[in-house]
C-alpha cells in the first residue's frame, strides 16, 4: 500500500465542503469546497463558529447536538447521512447532506469535530418537482 498520500492535497482538490471544528466550535480547516458551496473565504470562516452557516432557526438544536457530541466523543452521524438546511453568505439557504467524525487527542479527549458536506440543493429541488408532479397526477386520477 502507497502511504505517500499528501492529505492536504486531498483536502484541497476534494469536491465535498471540509470543515474541522476545534473543541471550543471554531472553525479551523475550511476547504476550497466549503468556500464555493457556502461562499465565504478561509479567512472568513477560519475562528467563527458554525453560526457562519447553520440557519437561525437550527442553531439552538445544532449547538446542543454539537456540545452533546463534544462532552461525549459519540455522534449519531458518523455513518448516517444527515439531510438539512443550510446558509450561503448571500442569506440564500442551501440544502446539504452531510457526515460527522469525532476526533480525539492522545488521550482520547474530542478535540475536534469534522464534517464532510455536499450540496444538494439542486437535487432537492428536482425531487421537490418531482413530487408535487406525482401529487397533481394522483389528484386526477381519484
Amino acid at each position: 500500500m502507497n502511504t505517500n498520500i499528501d492529505l492536504s492535497q486531498l483536502v484541497e482538490c476534494i469536491g465535498d465542503a471540509i470543515v474541522v471544528v476545534d473543541a471550543h466550535e471554531k472553525i479551523v480547516l475550511w476547504n476550497p469546497a466549503a468556500t464555493r458551496i457556502f461562499g465565504y473565504s478561509e479567512e472568513e470562516a477560519l475562528g467563527s463558529t458554525l453560526d457562519l452557516i447553520v440557519p437561525e432557526r437550527q442553531r439552538h438544536r445544532h449547538n446542543e447536538g454539537c456540545r452533546k457530541s463534544m462532552e461525549t466523543g459519540i455522534t449519531r452521524y458518523g455513518a448516517s447521512l444527515l439531510k438539512v438546511p443550510a446558509l450561503h453568505k448571500s442569506g440564500s439557504i442551501l440544502s446539504i447532506a452531510f457526515t460527522v467524525g469525532m476526533l480525539f487527542d492522545e488521550h482520547h479527549k474530542v478535540n475536534g469535530i469534522v464534517a464532510v458536506i455536499r450540496d444538494e440543493s439542486e437535487r432537492y429541488a428536482q425531487e421537490k418537482v418531482l413530487k408535487q408532479r406525482i401529487a397533481d397526477l394522483e389528484t386526477h386520477v381519484s
